[in-house]
């Protein structure tokens, strides 16, 4: 049932996803962010103005010092937002810009604020090398220098990709059928690309290089004449037992903006409502289970919603941090029923996922909820849900309905 109080998406935009060293790999995470607020709030065309909040999530904090942190003041200012407008830097490793969306539809909800913007950024790409040991000064000897992108890992934990491909295999998930993920998720995406599906979201960043000036139309991660021989022929990566670079996403580049409101102000406003945001579902498990929290979240997120069942739900997007992580979360949520799971497969990632896509990790969140919402529309509508891990076992989920 519809009430005044929902909270509804009104615009959404992203920019390409690069690829690591591509084409956008000089651009600071920063300004692509503010290029995705722009055109996100231009698609709705009513000024800027009406904001009064803007939550902003990105995770590769290294490259965000670039910029002397506070990325989401900074976001305001850039973006020509009113300089009254509050703001929120959010590091909650992948689930940061779903993150952004959680807590402004709990502004809204709450009558805080009555129009949020939930951002995200990453430019792994820019992400700079790291010399502790240097500014006290060295005698003598060579100073180290640490790469953060390297194997993505914690000091005191695993790599992910060492975590992920552990759970997968505790769940009876090998090599090979993360590899036939991988490859499903590159022929979904090419067919989808193919059908024109990203239009809608995507809009083009122009670069300006040594080369002269260009524009970055699509994404540059995909790999579309990938096979299965291929893909099996790939070495495992950090001492992962299953993840390689094939059924995985790259270190990538990227700035996703959508825009919330009340449906109240959307209405007074005059603007088109692209979905209503039905509940959202954050979870934290011990972290070597990350491949599993996507399937909790999108759980909490259906009983938040009153209850709502799983069969209920026509399409479903988890990130593709991993292959690992639609397949363990998909038979988690189908309880050990093979008809159920092999049913729920059909509903993941239908346009396919980050594998293909690319998985900029600050802006994925808004990402998926942008690309859930979108192919609601073109399917007829209905109930989605859209669900992210994030290093050491967090996990985010939204259920929206279209």
């Amino acid at each position: 049932m519809s009430t005044v109080n929902d909270v509804v998406i009104t615009a959404c935009a992203r920019t390409p996803f690069g690829r690591f060293g591509g084409a956008m790999k000089d651009i600071s995470s920063l300004d692509l962010g503010v290029m995705a607020i722009r055109e996100a709030l231009s698609r709705l065309d009513r000024g800027t103005d009406l904001v009064d909040e803007l939550y902003y999530g990105t995770c590769v904090l290294p490259e965000n010092a670039l910029e002397t942190n506070v990325l989401a003041r900074q976001a305001v200012l850039k973006s020509g937002l009113p300089s009254g407008v509050l703001s929120l830097s959010i590091d909650r490793a992948c689930c940061s810009s779903m993150t952004a969306l959680h807590l402004g539809y709990r502004a809204i909800k709450s009558g805080e604020a009555g129009v949020v913007v939930a951002a995200g950024s990453e430019n792994m790409s820019r992400a700079p090398f790291l010399a502790p040991d240097v500014r006290w000064g060295r005698r003598l000897g060579s100073a180290e220098l640490i790469d953060p992108m390297y194997a993505l890992g914690y000091s005191d934990w695993n790599p992910v990709a060492v975590d992920a491909g552990e759970v997968a295999l505790e769940y009876g998930v090998g090599r090979e059928e993360q590899d036939r993920w991988a490859l499903g998720s590159q022929q979904r995406y090419a067919r989808a690309l193919g059908e024109g599906k990203f239009n809608e979201e995507v809009f083009p960043v122009r670069v300006e290089d040594k080369k002269g000036v260009s524009l970055v139309e699509q994404d540059e991660q995909p790999r579309p004449d990938s096979t299965l021989e291929d893909l099996a022929r790939l070495p495992l990566i950090y001492g992962s037992p299953t993840v390689t670079s094939g059924n995985a996403p790259g270190l990538n580049t990227g700035a996703a903006a959508l825009v919330l409101m009340s449906r109240e102000k959307a209405e007074a406003l005059g603007v088109e409502i692209i979905a209503v945001v039905r509940s959202t579902g954050s979870v934290a498990l011990e972290p070597h289970l990350i491949a599993a929290v996507p399937a909790y979240a999108v759980e909490k997120a259906l009983e938040r919603a009153g209850g709502i069942a799983l069969e209920e739900v026509s399409l479903i997007e988890i990130n593709e941090a991993f292959a690992a992580m639609p397949l363990v979360s998909s038979k988690i949520l189908a309880g050990g029923d093979n008809e159920k799971l092999e049913s729920l497969r059909k509903k993941i990632n239908v346009n396919g996922g980050a594998i293909a896509i690319g998985h900029p990790v600050g802006a994925s969140g808004v990402r998926l909820v942008m690309t859930l919402a979108y192919e609601l529309r073109r399917s007829g509508g209905g109930l989605g849900a859209a669900a992210i891990c994030g290093g050491l076992a967090q996990g985010d989920a939204v259920l929206i309905e279209v």
